[in-house]
């Protein structure tokens, strides 16, 4: 019988899902809770972004979003497996800022860009599972931060003109990193049960941050119709094979010993691979065909490791 619980995958539902703004809510807690202050969806921006190809160079989802300041504020949701990846977020970020500044706008009307992250693979090295970046200025000799203020005129209770200097908002680009894989379940704050939901396709009864049960209801696999659900499946079998053919590569070219050493290396990496398999919702036997194991050792490794 199917768990009736059982989410869908978010990078599947930002690239179906989100074009119907009844489901904007969804994508509005995650950033609430990331940045920390409430995010209202205005508008999916029609991007290269956009394009439905699982492959394609500029897979990410474009989001025009007003805060809480009425200020807009371009996100990039990203979460593409494969190396370079860095240089590819730098791509995307800068690409967004050019093709929203129009010819002869002026210069203070370029776009600020978040680029939010979403990876399932390990990104470098480090312990946290979400890294923040962007661009300050400090004295190479006396290490203070560079501020540049705004001169801001306005009008006071005698109606004159009031001149004040008002510290510019930081405008380079924001980078948010969340490492799905280094998350150890473990729920402090608001943004770790939407990793939670990202790691284990799951939301516990206690969670209460904002739109966390507008998410378990919208992601929900049962509402899949019979076209999306083979879609989706398919998506899941793409990733499936996917982390069969990096695990394999990474242990016959990482792992050094006798022969015998690393075929047993390669037979955990399946198991790994399967395990994270039956996670996601793919039946036994279609992991049986992308993982090489028998049936029988899919089962024990199900029971052991999902029910």
């Amino acid at each position: 019988m199917e768990n009736s619980n059982k989410l869908i995958r978010f990078d599947w539902f930002i690239k179906k899902m989100l074009r119907d703004k009844s489901n904007f809510k969804v994508l509005e807690g995650l950033l609430t809770a990331l940045l920390k202050k409430d995010i209202v969806i205005l508008n999916i921006l029609e991007s290269e972004g956009n394009q439905t190809s699982e492959t394609n160079k500029f897979n990410r989802v474009d989001i025009l979003v007003e805060d809480e300041n009425k200020e807009k504020i371009i996100v990039e949701i990203q979460n593409e497996r494969e190396s370079d990846y860095l240089e590819r977020v730098l791509y995307g970020s800068s690409k967004v800022i050019v093709d929203y500044f129009k010819l002869g706008d002026k210069y203070k009307e370029i776009s600020k860009v978040i680029s939010v992250s979403i990876l399932y693979f390990n990104l470098g090295t480090g312990k946290d599972y979400i890294y923040y970046g962007t661009t300050e200025f400090y004295g190479m000799h006396t290490n203070e931060k560079l501020k540049v203020k705004n001169k801001v005129v306005q009008i006071d209770d005698k109606g004159e003109d009031k001149v004040n200097f008002k510290e510019k908002v930081n405008i380079f680009p924001e980078y948010y990193l969340i490492n799905i894989e280094r998350f150890k379940n473990t729920v402090k704050e608001d943004i770790d049960e939407w990793i939670y939901m990202l790691k284990n396709s799951e939301i516990k009864k206690e969670f209460k941050s904002k739109y966390i049960k507008e998410a378990e209801k919208q992601l929900n696999i049962t509402k899949l119709d019979q076209k999306d659900r083979r879609s989706y499946e398919k998506h899941l079998e793409s990733i499936a094979i996917e982390r069969d053919i990096m695990s394999t590569a990474k242990e016959e070219g990482w792992i050094e010993g006798r022969e015998e050493g690393r075929e047993e290396g390669r037979e955990e990496g399946r198991e790994q691979s399967a395990i994270e398999a039956l996670k996601l919702g793919l039946d036994i036997e279609m992991v049986a065909k992308i993982s090489k194991l028998s049936v029988e050792k899919l089962t024990e490794l199900n029971k052991k490791f999902i029910d």
